[in-house]
């Protein structure tokens, strides 16, 4: 039996254990800027892979969870100068609701389908990169050095993320990101990048009643500035502008001294980012309602993942292994951002959505197809092994 054999009849038995890796992860709090709860995630991560022989490291974080790296193929350390060795799989422990969610939907199976809180996004591709990496460090045969990078903080950005994903990337000849399976069954070859920012408005207070004229209202410069800044959307080039959050005011018989407004870009383009971020600078930079002061902040931002014909070799490589474990795999283009997008402006060859097929993400309903598990395990496997025959 050759060894790709092995390692994919071997990930065919452990579905159980999948499933019970899963379960520990799903009921482990695990929100952003819970860094606790995170990093119990991490050391999940750790246990598993040691145990199977695997060797691990913590890239520590200060505000947010530590991001942790396993090495497969003699414990190699981060490449140095410009050799591109590592194939990286790649996901994040981090999910996007409070505090207690596990408690109050814990992982449970119904139907055939898995659910709670981060099932899908992305806990799932964690517990299947845990288990492709230790089938090659039982089997052996990986095309070069495997590296697991388990980051913290992907639904917000990634702020200390990223720079460690960088510096993994400026090392990787591939990268699978194990965010979730489309619906569909499909992956994702492009993705938009995306521009978070806050507003901050200042006005005057006054008696809306008796002093009127002395008022200086901040709900009606953001006002101004939402319908400016949504008119930037150009659908054709794939640029949108959406301000879905606002508060501001103090009540309703004064003018409002203050309000803050959150606006979300998201583009296809590098070249466009910088350009609409200049005209919403200069939207803010004006004052429709004169006396107002406003300032703008760029709370988080993803990079656009934009297919290459290094990256498409990758995706026809993934797709024929797929094959082979009966799924009918195409890629997708999607306007959600990803941590994928920082690897592919490293230069990194980048194939996103390899993890387990679910749906729903961010809602009380996500879910995972249990069934996807084993057989995406084993397309992501035996598309390792393919790698250099695709002179990748």
């Amino acid at each position: 039996m050759s060894t790709e054999a092995q390692i994919t009849a071997w990930l065919a038995s452990q579905k159980d254990a999948m499933l019970a890796e899963l379960a520990e992860m799903v009921n482990t709090d695990g929100g952003s800027y819970d860094k606790a709860g995170v990093d119990r995630t991490g050391a999940q991560v750790r246990r598993f892979l040691e145990s199977h022989g695997i060797a691990t490291e913590v890239v520590p974080r200060a505000k947010h969870g530590d991001c942790v790296r396993g090495i497969v193929d003699g414990g190699h350390a981060l490449g140095t100068g410009n050799q591109r060795a590592n194939i990286v799989l790649m996901g994040h422990r981090d999910t996007v609701f409070p505090k207690g969610e596990p408690e109050r939907r814990p992982f449970t199976i119904r139907d055939g389908r898995a659910y709670g809180p981060g099932v899908a996004d992305m806990k799932a591709g964690i517990v299947m990169n845990m288990f492709v990496l230790a089938a090659y460090a039982k089997f052996g045969g990986a095309p070069g050095p495997l590296v697991g990078l388990f980051t913290g903080d992907e639904e917000i950005g990634s702020p200390e993320g990223r720079p460690v994903i960088e510096a993994e990337a400026k090392n990787a000849r591939v990268v699978f990101n194990s965010e979730p399976g489309r619906v569909s069954g499909n992956v994702v070859k492009a993705r938009k990048g995306g521009v978070f920012s806050v507003v901050d408005i200042e006005g005057k207070a006054a008696h809306s009643g008796g002093n009127f004229e002395a008022g200086i209202s901040a709900i009606g410069e953001a006002a101004n500035k939402i319908v400016a800044i949504h008119a930037l959307t150009d659908l054709k080039r794939g640029i949108t502008l959406n301000v879905g959050l606002i508060q501001g005011g103090q009540s309703v018989n004064t003018t409002a001294p203050a309000c803050q407004f959150q606006i979300d870009l998201r583009y296809v383009e590098p070249v466009d980012r910088d350009e609409i971020m200049g005209r919403i600078h200069d939207i803010v930079a004006r004052a429709f309602v004169p006396g107002t002061k406003s300032t703008l902040t760029i709370k988080g931002e993803f990079l656009p993942l934009n297919p290459t014909p290094a990256s498409d070799r990758v995706f026809k490589v993934y797709q024929a292994a797929a094959a082979e474990s009966g799924l009918k795999v195409e890629g997708e283009f999607t306007g959600g951002c990803a941590d994928s997008g920082f690897t592919a402006a490293m230069g990194a060859p980048t194939l996103c959505a390899v993890g387990p097929v679910g749906g729903l993400a961010h809602s009380p309903e996500e879910y995972l197809e249990v069934e996807s598990f084993v057989p995406r395990a084993q397309a992501m496997a035996r598309a390792i092994a393919r790698l250099e025959q695709a002179g990748l």
